[in-house]
């Protein structure tokens, strides 16, 4: 018995019917008719390997399991698509997370709930970040759907939605393909909800359903054309009127960058902004990479009592500050202790502005809102001029004496001299979050990390998804040790797709991140070898190498050799440190989270 299962909306409840609560079908241009395909040809599977292709992934993640071979035998046959198997699921959606950093959209594919319930925490990561990733999970067999059959990779019971549920709250779109009538709709639906909301969308394929031919896939896929978003025009205008009113009042104004700047597709806008108005640019910690630090009037990272040097001080003195997108978290407020007052505050969201304390302008868009403002603004210098009187240059790290034990600034001053157009730095959870934030970004650098959801291990698979993806770039990924023992396992996947990473093992000795928030054994890992771990896995099977380095000559000479003889390699090296060296930033952020997350329960 063959019981039809509709989608759910992206808030979990299932519609009545097969259209109603689904997002409207992707409006697209007028084109000729497409060829004909073969009836070989004319399937499920070679459908999702080229709407893949045709909404930008070339690369999917994946990790077989029985219900989804025959479908990775199709994505495989399809020559715009490049099938890479990770060590585990985490990792996968990790890489996914990565690639779409770098292209815009990514895609994994893992089999029926031990996979899926395996991925989640890397998807919900991604839709904490904003990132259209596409998750296809091989599902049961279409005839077992409605029936009182227990299947094996299940928790034992004839109810197989436990990881539809689950998806339901961390994706946008879920779509459940267990037969071939509406399959056409439900794929392309999905994949187009996930450009459009850029957030990640699930789909389940039913896994004796891929190799089938339908007359709906008989024709090569009409290329999706995605309306833009176009704001309400007079919201618009009486939002750019609002804001005039504040910063024409306003004796030092200041704009701050957000992460969500990328989702809005604003960065152009914000750059533009920022050069008409001659205010001070700063960004959010998690915004560092998406406003070029070459800016005439960038004045560095804004994070409260961690910023870096001088800019707290100029955007908290500020009369009037615009922010671009941003996220106030306990992470970026530093345990909720920014020097901030709404009333003197333009929120710039994707989709709308609140002005002050009011009022809101809904149906308005960040790009359009900055571009507008911009054409209107009125140059302001006067933060900036107060910056540059206040400014003094950053200092160097104490000069290392000879074979003195390795410094933790010490490391990143040579990071720092390795950055260029055509490197991107991934800084993982931890003390790497606060040393690479004091980077200065060349122009073109690209730069990831993942604060929202700070997710320990993210780096490894993200590493090798970015690396994947932006081909034009050498990553550079900073990754603690506890963080790197949670994902290490695909190493083995950047060696095996020729990737030439360099990857700063930082060995301090243990979770330096939570010790500086509240400490205890727990903290404490077993040491490894890691560089004999990453030999081990490299077992003279592709381009690897590795070194161990304690002191600041044996770094120099690892940097010598990994952009020398070695360039076009993976490189690892690990580095020793003291397990009590930590940024400044790290201690202070540390103090002031602990402080946030041990608050005693309000009176009753």
């Amino acid at each position: 018995m063959d019981i039809k299962i509709n989608s759910t909306n992206g808030n979990g409840k299932a519609p009545t019917n097969g259209t109603v609560g689904h997002p409207p079908t992707v409006p697209c241009h007028p084109i000729s008719p497409a060829p004909l395909t073969s009836a070989s040809e004319a399937t499920l599977g070679r459908h999702v390997a080229r709407r893949l292709v045709q909404a930008g992934v070339n690369d999917v993640f994946s990790v077989p399991g029985d219900f989804n071979l025959t479908l990775l035998d199709h994505l495989l046959a399809e020559p715009g698509l490049n099938l890479i198997g990770c060590c585990n699921e985490l990792n996968a959606g990790y890489a996914a997370d990565g690639y779409a950093r770098a292209r815009g959209v990514g895609a994994c594919v893992v089999t029926f709930t031990v996979g899926g319930l395996s991925v989640l925490n890397a998807i919900a990561g991604a839709y904490s970040e904003n990132l259209p990733v596409i998750c296809i999970v091989g599902g049961p067999n279409s005839n077992d759907y409605g029936t009182n059959r227990i299947l094996h990779h299940t928790i034992g019971l004839p109810d197989f939605s436990q990881e539809l549920r689950c998806f339901q709250t961390i994706t946008c779109y879920q779509a459940v393909v267990n037969n071939l009538e509406d399959a056409h709709e439900q794929i392309d639906t999905a994949i187009s909800t996930a450009l459009k909301e850029s957030k990640p969308v699930y789909i389940s394929i039913s896994c004796n359903l891929p190799a089938i031919p339908h007359p709906t896939f008989s024709r090569e896929p009409v290329p999706f054309s995605l309306n833009p978003k176009v704001s309400n025009q007079r919201g618009l205008e009486a939002a750019v009127e609002a804001t005039l009113t504040i910063l024409s009042k306003a004796v030092k104004p200041v704009m701050v960058g957000g992460p969500k700047i990328r989702v809005a597709k604003a960065k152009s806008a914000f750059v533009e902004l920022a050069g008409t108005s001659g205010y001070p640019v700063a960004v959010m910690p998690s915004a560092k990479g998406l406003v070029p630090e070459n800016l005439p009037h960038f004045i560095g990272t804004y994070w409260g009592a961690v910023s870096t040097a001088f800019c707290a001080e100029i955007v908290e003195s500020a009369d009037a500050y615009i922010f671009a997108g941003p996220i106030f978290n306990d992470y970026s407020s530093v345990g909720y202790s920014l020097l901030l007052k709404k009333e003197k505050a333009i929120i710039v969201e994707p989709d709308r502005v609140i002005v002050a304390n009011g009022p809101a302008f809904g149906c308005v868009y960040m790009k359009d809102f900055l571009q507008a403002l911009a054409k209107r603004i009125k140059k302001n210098t006067t933060a900036y001029e107060n910056y540059r009187r206040i400014f003094v240059p950053h200092g160097q790290p104490l000069e290392s004496a000879p074979k003195e034990p390795l410094r933790v600034n010490i490391l990143f001053k040579h990071i720092q001299n390795l950055l260029s157009g055509n490197t991107a730095v991934i800084a993982e959870t931890g003390d790497s979050w606060f040393n690479c934030q004091k980077l200065k970004l060349p122009e073109g650098c690209g730069y990831e990390f993942q604060m929202q959801y700070g997710s320990i291990g993210w780096s490894v698979g993200a590493t090798l998804g970015y690396a994947q993806a932006a081909t034009d770039k050498r990553v550079i990924a900073c990754i603690g040790d506890g963080s790197f023992q949670v994902t290490a396992q695909d190493v083995s996947t950047m060696i095996r797709c020729g990737q030439n990473t360099i990857i700063f093992l930082i060995n301090n000795g243990g979770y330096t991140i939570e010790v500086e928030i509240h400490d205890g054994p727990y903290n404490v890992i077993k040491n490894w070898n890691y560089t004999g771990l990453v030999d081990a896995i490299h077992n003279d099977e592709g381009n690897c190498w590795t070194a161990k380095v304690t002191c600041e000559e044996e770094l120099k000479d690892a940097i010598e050799t990994a952009t020398g003889p070695k360039h076009d390699c993976l490189c690892f090296i690990e580095v020793i440190v003291h397990k009590d060296d930590t940024s400044k930033e790290l201690l202070e952020w540390g103090s002031r989270v602990s402080a946030a997350n041990s608050r005693l329960p309000n009176p009753q």
